[in-house]
């Protein structure tokens, strides 16, 4: 008897999107309510399919609800498919640990929840399907907890939901660690982890898999984000393992080599051109992007000096695109300067020791030589040099070294101001 699920994980129902709502005419409800238009996209994909069950491996929940609306948001959409007959099978992780969640809802019996204490399994109703799991009791699980978990139930098709890092990957809390080999070797048919927001089908007869995030929620989120349809044949193996995006809103990095490019009409002719491709990819999303300048550039001073004015053109070209599509997150400016340092140190003794302090520039503190320099530069490279320094721009404080080294750079190399 042949079947579909979806495998999904890591909702984070009503968590916030960073890095856009503070933006001046930003769609703030399209942003707020994204994770809930991402579990509405899930539920409708379940019903249109008409799949045998749905999977929530871990992290429902960003953490304890602000109020009860986040939980009767899930118990509506739930009910849903207990109308269409869909059971669900869900588990508990770190975000949503069962001693951080201080308030409850009774959900609809289609659903079905695994326990904390140790791991339980629960048999389908109509098929010859086996699902095993342990939920979060606490938020920093650090045992392997797929070590515990019972051997496969002859005949049927196995199913493990785990949240977990696989293999200890790095930039993530090492919760419930687990290994693709001892995955492997447990004799499940299916393991459908969460935690880790990046979709990978680690290993395939028998299939190891993140799901990622239903909905990236900054900027190192980017790209699609979903769920897996599986389909099981009658010989209760994997045909099939489809990525269904559902998100509502697609973050992009779009990187712009400006290697080539020597004025600013070519530039933004490049913004355009990238801007145009990445939201005819997002298939009529709401476009959240990080523009991104690099290369080694005859524009880099003057990408540096004018950070403001830049990033405001960058606003005006997606505005030209699709005003309510695409919105800029933020400007990067990875460019490299064509300026030989060494040459220009060979001028004089105060040049020198004025780059050699650019090295372990501080922006929270101005170096004697930078405050000696700036009686000498030209005035426009002033008022530059003090809007870099400026409090409100000194949280990022790469950021303004790389726009003081780039107006100085410019401001030596085009006056000759320490002769």
């Amino acid at each position: 008897m042949h079947f579909r699920f979806i495998h999904a994980a890591d909702i984070h129902l009503d968590s916030p999107l960073i890095g856009l709502s503070q933006h001046e005419g930003a769609p703030v409800e399209v942003i707020r309510g994204a994770t809930r238009t991402a579990l509405t996209r899930l539920v409708d994909l379940a019903i249109e399919e008409d799949v045998d069950l749905l999977l929530i491996a871990g992290d429902l929940y960003d953490g304890d609800w602000k109020d009860y609306g986040t939980g009767l948001f899930f118990v509506n959409e739930m009910r849903r498919l207990k109308d269409a007959e869909i059971p669900v099978y869900l588990m508990f992780g770190n975000h949503d640990a069962e001693s951080k969640t201080t308030k409850s809802l009774a959900l609809p019996e289609n659903v079905h929840v695994f326990g904390t204490r140790k791991p339980e399994s629960f048999t389908h109703p109509a098929l010859p399907l086996a699902l095993h799991g342990q939920g979060f009791a606490t938020p920093s699980v650090t045992e392997n907890l797929a070590n515990n978990y019972p051997a496969p139930l002859p005949d049927h098709f196995n199913i493990g939901l785990l949240h977990t890092n696989l293999g200890d990957l790095a930039g993530h809390g090492n919760y419930a660690p687990s290994t693709v080999p001892q995955l492997v070797a447990h004799g499940y048919d299916y393991w459908a982890l969460g935690h880790i927001h990046l979709r990978n089908i680690h290993h395939e007869k028998p299939h190891v898999v993140y799901s990622g995030n239903t909905q990236g929620r900054h900027i190192n989120e980017s790209g699609a984000k979903g769920c897996y349809l599986v389909t099981v044949d009658d010989d209760l193996e994997v045909t099939s393992c489809e990525f269904c995006a559902l998100d509502c809103v697609r973050w992009e990095s779009i990187a712009i080599d400006c290697t080539e490019i020597d004025d600013e009409v070519d530039l933004y002719q490049a913004i355009r051109d990238k801007l145009t491709h990445a939201l005819s990819a997002a298939d009529d999303r709401l476009l959240a992007t990080r523009i991104v300048l690099q290369g080694p550039s005859s524009l880099h001073e003057t990408l540096h000096a004018d950070r403001a004015r830049i990033l405001a053109e960058c606003v005006s070209q997606a505005a030209e695109i699709d005003s309510e599509l695409i919105w800029i997150e933020g400007l990067r400016i990875k460019t490299r300067t064509l300026i030989d340092p060494e040459d220009l140190a060979k001028r004089d003794d105060l040049t020198a020791l004025v780059l050699k302090a650019l090295d372990s520039f501080d922006p929270s503190i101005l170096p004697d030589p930078v405050s000696t320099l700036k009686t000498k530069l030209p005035e426009e490279a002033v008022r530059s040099l003090s809007a870099s320094l400026t409090p409100e721009t000194t949280t990022d404080r790469d950021a303004i070294k790389q726009d003081v080294a780039a107006i100085v750079l410019q401001a030596i190399a085009s006056s000759g101001a320490s002769n």
